[in-house]
């Protein structure tokens, strides 16, 4: 068997695999001997019938079968003759098999980036020291409290002002008949000035009072985030039932209890005030991570597998449909598809590629393992993650082998991060300040706070 390696760029190659004839003949006969054992042709007894009438009866089928086990043994043979780190299916356009001669084929491939060492120790990093802020530690509680509470029907005659909660039932019309996008909405509650719907639809319900009804046009601007209404105008039928205000809850015990998880007030704000550290945390880990990356990457260039790229944008778009699924909704509603999808984030999967590169070289180049203590540690970080027992995580893993080395190969992938940081020329700094002129005075706001 000949291989020869056609270099197309430094992650992509092309093999061109050439196997003798006489291996050829060897395959075909052996194949038509399993044939004659098993065919059954009129006129010939099992096992009689000659070459001539099974190669009429059977031979596309010979020929397929032939060829494909051709190109998958020779195939095996060429990549560990070549030693070619693969990481995509090759790509093969089988030709016709042929008993005169030899098999010749081309299998294109890309192969791993290969990075010379990387300088990881003592890369100059900022980490700046967040912390929680009253401002935005009462905006969180603020939230909540909004979140519990209650419209209430306002008794008053008076028309419909920016702020209200109104209850209305709706139906849009295009050209004189119902449009899809806009079909009979009943008992929908919205808030005035928020623009919901749009900011024309709010507009023509104030002044308007319970029990009215009322028609008005609205177009909808060009950048409207449903495709379908871009540009549109709708004749809307609306129907006013119910003027209503936001009737807030006390801060007490009582509302803390309310959530369902906390006994006093106290609890809920240090849950509160432990989630916005958790964040902090997290902003800190990213923000340093962010200079890592910039930093080797601004030291180091390589060329990317399309493939890579590729499944990188599978996995983005693949989230997006879940999290759409999630929402009760789909790409098609919200006017997305995945070619514009792939456009818009494709220059965020190459850079996810270029890091993942990256700490894999890391890995190799500084020998990472995992350790079964890091393992259960982070097994036991996934849990609390998911608020689920510890032994179905290690289970779900457990049941796939992919799944398991994937999991570990992301936590090698944070023991690189750390390492790298361990390493690092660390300066602490504090957040940066924002000054903001007042009536009076002039005050300065945490960037991190706002």
């Amino acid at each position: 068997m000949k291989v020869n390696v056609e270099d197309v760029s430094s992650v992509k190659k092309v093999l061109h695999i050439e196997i003798p004839q006489k291996t050829v003949v060897s395959e075909l006969d052996s194949a038509y001997r399993d044939v004659k054992k098993n065919a059954k042709v009129k006129g010939f007894r099992p096992g009689k019938a000659p070459r001539s009438v099974l190669e009429r009866l059977y031979k596309k089928d010979v020929q397929a079968d032939v060829s494909s086990k051709l190109i998958q043994t020779s195939f095996t043979e060429a990549l560990k003759e070549t030693d070619l780190k693969i990481i995509s299916s090759p790509k093969i356009d089988p030709p016709e098999l042929d008993a005169g001669s030899s098999y010749a084929y081309d299998a294109a491939v890309d192969v791993k980036p290969e990075l010379e060492d990387l300088d990881i120790k003592g890369l100059a990093l900022k980490r700046t020291n967040y912390k929680v802020g009253d401002e935005e530690f009462d905006a969180q509680l603020g939230m909540l409290q909004k979140n519990m509470a209650k419209k209430i029907k306002i008794e008053e005659d008076r028309p419909v002002q920016t702020d209200d909660f109104v209850l209305i039932d709706y139906e849009g019309f295009r050209n004189g008949k119902p449009y899809e996008e806009t079909s009979k909405t009943e008992n929908f509650t919205m808030k005035i000035g928020d623009a919901q719907i749009a900011r024309e639809f709010d507009d023509s319900l104030i002044g308007k009072k319970a029990g009215d009804t009322m028609d008005f046009d609205v177009t909808f601007p060009e950048d409207y985030h449903n495709e379908k209404l871009k540009n549109l105008t709708i004749q809307f039928h609306v129907a006013l039932t119910e003027i209503r205000k936001e009737v807030l809850p006390a801060l007490d015990d009582d509302f803390a209890k309310s959530l369902g998880q906390f006994e006093t007030l106290e609890d809920l704000k240090n849950v509160i005030k432990d989630n916005l550290t958790q964040g902090y945390e997290k902003r800190i880990e990213q923000e340093l991570n962010e200079q890592i990356f910039k930093s080797i990457l601004g030291k180091v260039d390589f060329e990317l597998p399309e493939s890579m790229i590729e499944y990188e944008l599978e996995n983005i778009i693949a989230d997006t449909e879940r999290r759409l699924a999630y929402q009760n909704t789909s790409m098609e509603k919200v006017g997305l598809s995945k070619e514009k999808l792939q456009e818009q984030y494709r220059e965020t999967a190459e850079q996810q590629v270029r890091r993942q590169v990256i700490l894999g070289k890391v890995i190799e180049q500084e020998k990472l393992e995992l350790t079964d203590e890091e393992l259960a540690v982070g097994y036991q970080e996934m849990a609390q993650n998911f608020n689920q027992p510890v032994d179905q995580i290690k289970s779900f893993y457990d049941q796939n082998k992919d799944r398991l080395d994937f999991f570990k190969h992301a936590l090698l992938e944070k023991k690189a991060i750390k390492l790298i940081i361990d390493n690092g020329n660390i300066e602490d700094v504090e957040p940066e300040k924002i000054a903001t002129t007042g009536d009076k005075d002039t005050e300065t706001k945490e960037t991190a706070g706002e």
